[in-house]
């Protein structure tokens, strides 16, 4: 008798299969996170990066620097300057203390952690990039909006792709994924943009701050969300 109970069954046997497909399907979209939103990028930015350290140049810098120069004129001048500005210090700066200002006033706790340090690790990221790799700004025409820092990677490109990336990644389990993701595309865009068009900034300068954003952005969210999504539970 005793025999006959302790030796498994079929139902026994299929229990850990059934399991892992659970948790297959509840974790199969971290898989595709962290090859989208980390792997991907990480290659992106390592061959960029490769290549300025090398000195070597991008065929398709200067041409599509040059393409937005040629339709430049006064009223888009105006508009692109501005658009700088708020991808830097009249927008992203400010949004950052307040995205965070807000998490910690509702005491979500993880999520202001999250947000906090993807921001900050953002920019010492891009800081100790520009000052590794020393790239000098483009010089094919005399700006309207000099720059004296170095070119690489973009910290509006990276700045901008931050916020993005954050406001996404929480939004993602409410109804204003959608929103927030043409938000992020159009915004992160936009101020990407004005960059090549205000002379300042390679684009593989943007594409480098798209990348790193991205891969520091979501790797947090892969460690600070490891067993829930936000919004879940408040601890």
């Amino acid at each position: 008798m005793s025999e006959a109970l302790d030796k498994p069954t079929a139902l026994d046997a299929r229990e850990p299969a059934a399991g892992f497909r659970h948790w297959m399907a509840g974790n199969a979209w971290r898989f595709v996170l962290l090859f989208a939103g980390v792997l991907l990028p990480l290659a992106g930015f390592v061959a960029l990066a490769d290549e300025v350290h090398e000195l070597e140049a991008f065929y398709f810098d200067a041409p599509l620097l040059l393409k937005m120069h040629a339709v430049a004129r006064p009223s888009l001048d105006a508009a692109f300057v501005l658009i700088s500005k708020i991808g830097y210090q009249w927008g992203v700066i400010p949004a950052d203390i307040l995205i965070v200002a807000l998490l910690l006033l509702r005491r979500r706790w993880r999520e202001a952690s999250f947000a906090g340090i993807s921001f900050a690790g953002s920019a010492l990221l891009n800081l100790g990039s520009k000052q590794f790799f020393q790239r000098d700004r483009p010089t094919l025409w005399e700006s309207i909006a000099p720059e004296s820092t170095y070119s690489f990677p973009s910290g509006h490109a990276m700045g901008s792709m931050t916020l993005a990336a954050v406001i996404v990644l929480l939004a993602w389990n409410t109804r204003w994924r959608w929103p927030a993701v043409a938000f992020g595309v159009l915004f992160a865009g936009s101020v990407s943009l004005s960059r090549i068009y205000l002379g300042v900034h390679y684009p593989s300068d943007i594409l480098a701050g798209w990348c790193a954003a991205l891969v520091w952005v979501v790797g947090c969210f892969l460690v600070m969300f490891r067993r829930r999504q936000p919004w879940r539970s408040r601890h």
